[in-house]
């Protein structure tokens, strides 16, 4: 079955410092027309940094999309600074937010976020053996954290109760639990 739209036109409505919208009018397999609007994204990382405790780091946060605070693993787009290298978003992410940095890093998995309306394509990496960093970067601007640590029982029953309801952040505590 042939399910591939092609793209007939695009039209840029927004080009804004996190995302880009643009709406594109598709032929269908089928030959009707159909109207998308599309999110486009740099691209992101997310880190499950553990601690010599073997404690995941989480982030308490404000979320304006939702007007929630929300529990989240490190996390941040891929910028001007990084030059497409996901490796060092990681590394500066995890200094500007958590103030550490990885003794180890692995890539775990990647994943679309939201393929129904967006193309962000989150890289997913474990850090451990983290030490304090020397030199602070600075945070993004009105960027408030408060960081916390939790074990795998804590985390899990976070995930559970509904405390912890972020994709990204739910993802590396499935792949945490799973890991002997």
């Amino acid at each position: 079955m042939d399910l591939e739209e092609h793209v007939e036109s695009t039209e840029d409505l927004y080009d804004g410092v996190i995302v880009k919208l643009e709406r594109q009018q598709v032929r269908l397999p089928n030959g009707d027309m159909a109207t998308r609007e599309i999110v486009r994204h740099a691209g992101a990382v997310g880190i499950l940094a553990l601690t010599a405790d073997n404690e995941m780091i989480l982030e308490r946060q404000w979320r304006a999309p939702i007007a929630a605070a929300t529990l989240e693993i490190p996390a941040g787009k891929l910028d001007s600074r990084d030059a497409d290298n996901v490796e060092h978003a990681v590394m500066r992410e995890l200094n500007e937010e958590i103030r550490y940095q990885p003794g180890h890093l692995e890539k775990i998995t990647g994943f679309y976020s939201s393929v129904g309306f967006s193309d962000e394509y989150m890289t997913l990496f474990l850090a451990t053996d983290l030490k304090p960093v020397s030199t602070e970067l600075p945070r993004d601007q009105g960027e408030n954290l408060e960081l916390l640590t939790v074990s795998k029982d804590e985390a899990q029953a976070m995930v559970a109760s509904g405390e912890i309801n972020d994709a990204k952040t739910i993802t590396a505590i499935y792949y945490w639990l799973l890991q002997k």
